[in-house]
């Protein structure tokens, strides 16, 4: 029954390895579970209700896509997309529930867009250079994530980064990299969750010179302090149009970048090199959002840490339902969960970045016309610490580039509607 739904013998994969997969990925990006809540508390809403919501969003939405796309992919409320949302709050022109609005509203435009078949043209319209350069960038991107939560990476006021301090913290994450790297070695399978258990078993054996405590903290399971509580008729104002294009923006092209990644990674391409299932999973993902307004957080995305389950062998829908249902499991085992240290999972990102990084030899760099705007994506997805915007200057450069050589007649329809749709993002932001 298991092995027909999800075609597993037809995709070679196995029960055992998308269990493995779909705790992988959990494990790489349960971080939102505390990461989200403390980013929106900071607008006036309760913690303890959004840590149950971002849970029960993060696992509604994931499982869903795992039943109706049958693919390998997780979603949440996106990082940076929350941000937004804060920093919308923190200017004093709308309150937080006005921005629930605005997200619910983006949401809906999202859905259009993919009723319309707009977004699935948008993704067909991308170039096959631009597609591994997305890859790249994403790659480059989590790398440097990874980086930053392992402490190898830390900031700096003259240069902006520098390589941090080798404090005890940083030891145990790279103890977890070197188990990881042994088991791709060995090529078996699990090495990621492998190397972060093992990490996160190191840390708890040294938590007293960590100077850490393990203590549970009560948990209240009462959301009604955000869920339902979104001002829709707020958000109308004419004066937010912007605000919601720009957060419509910022979810459509994180997500397209995301899934063209993940889907590639993971084989679910037809013959033309074309997604499948995307119908779905564009529809999916717009209506997680507005889902995810109602019941108070901000836009929930197509998650690229997706990619850590997928290396692992993750090829169907089955990573997907394990990975939602750690989600829900995690509601009541979030003490367990919050044992797991960010340094523990920190080198699962920067293996995943090295199995993305090999998308580039796909690229032509001989040929300036494809180099160059995938440079462009490349390094402006990493640097500017966004996808959407790294897509963004990628896009506009690969369309003036594409005028510069008098090729007008070869750029679509759809990529002037990508190219507006940058300049307009970009300049409104």
């Amino acid at each position: 029954m298991v092995n027909r739904y999800f075609q597993l013998r037809q995709k070679q994969t196995s029960i055992r390895i998308e269990f493995v997969a779909g705790i992988t990925t959990f494990l790489t990006m349960a971080y939102i579970i505390f990461a989200n809540p403390l980013i929106l508390s900071d607008t006036g809403m309760d913690k303890n209700a959004l840590i149950i919501v971002t849970c029960l969003v993060s696992g509604l939405a994931t499982l869903t896509v795992g039943l109706l796309a049958n693919a390998p992919i997780a979603m949440a409320p996106g990082m940076g997309l929350n941000a937004f949302f804060a920093f919308l709050v923190a200017t004093g022109k709308m309150s937080w529930q006005t921005a629930l609005g605005v997200v619910f509203l983006s949401g809906i435009l999202f859905l259009i867009f993919t009723l319309f078949g707009l977004r699935k043209k948008i993704v067909e319209a991308i170039p096959s250079s631009l597609i591994s350069a997305i890859a790249v960038g994403i790659g480059l991107f989590i790398t440097f994530i990874g980086l930053k939560k392992l402490g190898i990476v830390i900031a700096d006021e003259h240069t902006l980064v520098k390589a941090g301090p080798i404090k005890l913290e940083v030891l145990i994450g790279l103890f977890g990299l070197i188990v990881m790297l042994l088991f791709e070695i060995k090529k078996i399978k699990g090495g990621l969750v492998v190397g972060i258990i093992a990490s996160t078993a190191l840390a708890c054996l040294l938590a007293k010179k960590l100077g850490i405590s393990y203590q549970p903290e009560p948990l209240s399971f009462d959301i009604s302090p955000v869920a339902f509580q979104l001002d829709i008729l707020s958000a109308l104002k004419w004066s937010f149009f912007a605000t919601i294009f720009t957060m419509t923006f910022m979810d459509m092209f994180d997500s397209i970048g995301t899934l063209i990644t993940c889907c590639n990674e993971a084989n679910i391409v037809d013959e033309q090199k074309k997604i499948k299932s995307l119908d779905q999973l564009l529809g999916i993902d717009a209506a997680a959002t507005v889902f995810g307004a109602l019941f108070g957080t901000s836009t929930t995305t197509a998650y690229i840490e997706s990619i850590a389950g997928i290396e692992q062998g993750g090829r169907t829908g089955l990573t997907s339902i394990v990975t939602g249902i750690c989600f829900l499991l995690a509601i009541l085992l979030v003490p367990l969960v919050r044992i797991v240290p960010e340094y523990a999972t920190a080198p699962a990102l920067i293996m995943v970045g090295l199995f993305m990084i090999k998308e580039v030899k796909k690229i032509d760099l001989a040929n300036i016309e494809q180099a160059f705007p995938a440079f462009i994506i490349m390094v402006m997805i990493a640097l500017s610490y966004s996808i959407s915007t790294g897509l963004a200057f990628g896009f506009i450069s690969y369309t003036i580039i594409q005028l510069l050589c008098g090729k007008v007649k070869e750029i679509k329809i759809t990529m002037w509607i990508i190219f507006v749709f940058s300049v307009l993002f970009l300049t409104i932001t």
